[in-house]
């Protein structure tokens, strides 16, 4: 029996609408309705311009990562690999796993990828894009006032950390140093290349420069270099003269004055940067390296913006000043994507001599490009600058899953492009690298260029000599013909009941075939426990396409909400555009029945439908930042996270007191990962303001944890506190479900049973779970199940309530009620696991 915790915040999975059939096959012969029929409802549609897409232009999109044939077997030898490898070179290894696993999509194991690999990064370099990486998952450069020197408060992303050599990979969760530009960094007098230590020896040397002389002690600054001692005491004629001519050496009086300064005491005093430049320049003239390093060091730390760098970097890489260059380059990549299309910053990486400029002082590297391209691909897939830093990233790769990564991605780009030719030749060279995965992007680039048949073919192959998998058959199916195709289709459904392709596909073919309701029922399993703007969109224009405007406008203002500049119709008409135009053919909501209509659908865990009416208010009152706070509970429910983090961070921006955007930014910072600073956020903001979102975001994060006696009686504290603030009965019924569930583990039953009751008094409807389960702990299955039963009546998601029920009644009905749930959200572990379990007890 499976307890239901805390921590349960709004992690489930929509289901809209159930078919009994779960992979129907679509004969030829199928009957057609009469009336209307979809060349009618499209001539007379003022909503369909550009009409429905059609079977014969459909097909699903490429994996842009690396995607095995066996995952398993890779994640295990790559595990493998990390036990065996040095703690020092395992940073690679975890950009390796990063690149494995992106295909799963999940934003909080990608993250904890980027961390291992910034926990072992070893040179500045590394440490630089990593922590740079970090901030820009966490899209930090959105919120308002924000600085590229924010960071976490830990070692992990600092940026002043970055910069500082060594290798400790215990300290990078430790706190950092406080927020703000860099300081300059104490240098300690060196005596290592000193040959001369007092002032009377060697005596006294002038440097001339224009008519003014600087005097220095010869030993002092032959002792920086070994051509300055051969100049000074060698065979060389300066080495006789007490007065030497430096007005051509490119250095200015007071920076020569800063040399012997240097000199004698190897620190700095407070220069300017142009004066530091003349150290820099001087030293690398005359091969001085403490100098170097020292100037090096100094003027990284005085790079405070991203003008600054633009500026310096120039210098930095004339000069081949590593540290000088790192710090530029941090800025920059901190503040991206704002200024991936700068010129500076195309300048900076670009083209070939770009990165062979960099790669003088050790700073271009397959991470950078990876990064890099990673920032241009989401942006805009089919740019030039994304297909430039796709080359670089390639002219940087060494091990073989980095050249098989990066010809795939040139390959997909390109593809996108049109550019087939192009494209097979960089498919085909990650197939030689070892991706057979690629062998899709051959296929398909030869189905462009008119080779239906080679492209069967070449799928066939595949699916002949490996194991078979879903794809491999939605890939066949765009070059098989027939009874052929719906058969691949739903064999592709039927090894990979989440892949999105299948659904889609068979609706597009009900619609061509007039059955425009049984399209909807078949996008509406795929978005039950996956939704996708295509999806929703998909549905939508069903919805037109049958006069439903009221539903389709929801699906378009959800839509919105996942992708807010999202182009409907191939990239034709604006998303935004086309809601206003369904507005005009609906009734119109006032904020009173805005408020009903979020009520009825979130008591009814109608996400979708929820996520509408928030949309529509947020229109009407777009600075309201408790609706987006709700807006980013539903998505994480949807699972949804990037979007939801978007919902967060806008909320944070339109926050009109300090006490709202502390709990924001908790939730921000617990959201990826980081609960003891999301914890000092919560109390932070208790202390300005007592309310209902602090208290309860502390008593969250505190139950994020194995609760003793002494911690479970303070999380109830905290969440009564919470109960006595203002706050609505959405917010509210949510902080009683959850105080039930913790009286729940102190074995309180009649106190979470009191909780879960007036959690439904005010519609909580998710309070059933959990008043079910205090029947089931008193022994009373029966209740329990009817309880259950309950919110499967009520709830639109139902696959975690039959999950759930399946533990209230006997081994068949289990059985059912599991193999519901699958059906619903195929994504679920629980059913399988129960199932293999069952199996098991069964054989022995």
């Amino acid at each position: 029996m499976r307890g239901f915790k805390l921590k349960d915040r709004c992690k489930t999975t929509q289901v809209h609408a159930y078919n009994a059939n779960p992979f129907p096959t679509i004969s030829p012969t199928s009957s057609k309705l009469q009336y209307p029929t979809i060349d009618s409802i499209l001539s007379e549609s003022p909503f369909l311009p550009y009409g429905l897409p059609k079977t014969h232009s459909f097909e699903p999109p490429l994996d842009l990562s690396l995607k095995s044939l066996d995952f398993v077997q890779s994640l295990a030898h790559l595990y493998r690999k990390l036990q065996m490898t040095q703690d020092f070179d395992k940073s690679l290894l975890h950009l390796e796993q990063y690149a494995l696993l992106y295909t799963l999509g999940d934003p909080k194991l990608l993250r904890r990828c980027l961390q291992s690999a910034r926990q072992h990064a070893v040179d500045v370099h590394s440490k630089v894009v990593l922590s740079a990486w970090l901030r820009f998952e966490r899209r930090e450069d959105e919120l308002v006032g924000s600085s590229p020197f924010d960071c976490i408060g830990r070692v992990l992303e600092c940026p002043k950390t970055a910069l500082l050599h060594g290798y400790d990979p215990k300290s990078v969760f430790d706190h950092c140093q406080s927020h703000g530009p860099l300081q300059p960094p104490p240098n300690q007098i060196s005596d290592a290349n000193n040959f001369l230590t007092s002032e009377n020896d060697g005596g006294i040397v002038h440097f001339c420069i224009q008519n003014q002389e600087v005097n220095c002690i010869r030993g002092r600054i032959a002792a920086l270099s070994a051509p300055l001692k051969s100049m000074l005491y060698g065979d060389f004629i300066e080495s006789e003269k007490e007065t030497i001519d430096f007005t051509h050496i490119g250095i200015s009086v007071d920076g020569m004055r800063a040399v012997d300064s240097f000199s004698r005491t190897r620190r700095f005093d407070s220069y300017p940067p142009n004066i530091l430049l003349e150290l820099l320049s001087f030293a690398n003239r005359f091969c001085c390296e403490e100098l170097k390093s020292a100037s090096d060091s100094y003027l990284a730390s005085l790079v405070s913006d991203i003008d600054e760098a633009f500026i310096l970097i120039d210098y930095a890489l004339d000069e081949r000043a590593p540290l000088l260059v790192a710090s530029c380059l941090q800025l920059m990549l901190r503040e991206l994507p704002g200024y991936l299309y700068n010129p500076k910053v195309l300048c900076t990486f670009c083209s070939s001599e770009a990165r062979e400029k960099l790669a003088t002082v050790g700073q271009a590297s397959f991470l950078l490009y990876y990064f890099l391209s990673q920032v241009a691909i989401e942006d805009n897939m089919m740019s030039k600058v994304t297909l430039m830093l796709l080359e670089r990233l390639k002219e940087c790769a060494t091990e073989t899953w980095q050249k098989a990564l990066s010809m795939h991605q040139l390959g997909c780009v390109l593809l996108e492009r049109k550019d087939y030719k192009e494209a097979q030749h960089y498919f085909e060279m990650a197939i030689e690298a070892g991706h057979v995965y690629s062998v899709v992007g051959v296929a398909r680039t030869k189905f462009k260029q008119g080779q239906r048949f080679l492209a069967f073919e070449l799928i066939n192959g595949i699916i002949s000599e490996y194991t078979p998998t879903g794809w491999m058959y939605q890939e066949r199916s765009l070059y098989s013909l027939g009874k052929q195709k719906i058969l691949d289709v739903n064999d592709a459904s039927r090894l990979d009941p989440a892949l999105p392709f299948p659904y889609k596909y068979r609706a597009i073919v009900m619609v061509e075939e007039d059955q425009v309701e049984a399209a909807i029922v078949e996008i509406n399993r795929i978005i039950g426990f996956k939704v996708s703007p295509d999806c929703l969109e998909l549905r939508a224009w069903c919805f037109i396409a049958l006069e439903d405007y009221q539903s389709a406008i929801r699906d378009i203002r959800a839509l919105l909400t996942l992708e807010p500049n999202y182009m409907m119709f191939h990239g034709k008409m604006r998303t935004d555009h086309l809601v206003e135009l369904l507005s005009l053919h609906v009734q119109p909501w006032s904020p009173a029945d805005c408020w009903m209509q979020l009520y009825d659908r979130w008591s009814s865990v109608d996400d979708i439908g929820s996520l509408a009416v928030i949309h529509q208010m947020l229109i009407n009152d777009p600075g309201r930042s408790i609706l987006r706070f709700r807006q980013s509970l539903l998505l994480l429910r949807l699972n949804c996270q990037k979007a939801a983090m978007r919902s967060l961070r806008l909320a944070w921006n339109h926050s009109t007191s300090k006490y709202e955007r502390l709990v924001y930014e908790g939730w921000i910072l617990y959201d990826t990962g980081h609960r003891e600073e999301a914890l000092a956020k919560a109390e932070e903001s208790i202390s300005l303001q007592r309310s209902f979102e602090a208290f309860f975001l502390k008593a969250y994060a505190l139950a994020d944890a194995t609760l003793d006696s002494e911690s479970s009686s303070y999380v109830i504290q905290l969440l009564e506190e919470a109960l006595k603030c203002p706050s609505d009965g959405l917010r509210k019924g949510q902080a009683l479900n959850n105080l039930g569930s913790i009286y729940v583990d102190c074995n309180k039953l009649d106190l979470a049973a009191d909780c879960y009751v007036r959690a439904l008094e005010i519609k909580h409807t998710r309070a059933h779970q959990g008043l079910a389960r205090v029947y089931h702990l008193k022994g009373d299955r029966k209740s329990a199940y009817e309880e259950m039963t309950k919110l499967i009546d009520k709830a639109q998601n139902k696959a975690s309530a039959y999950e759930k029920r399946s533990e209230y009644c006997d081994r068949d009905m289990a059985n059912g009620d599991l193999s519901m749930a699958s059906l619903l959200d195929p994504l679920r572990t629980y059913p399988y696991r129960y199932r293999a379990a069952d199996g098991f007890q069964m054989a022995i």
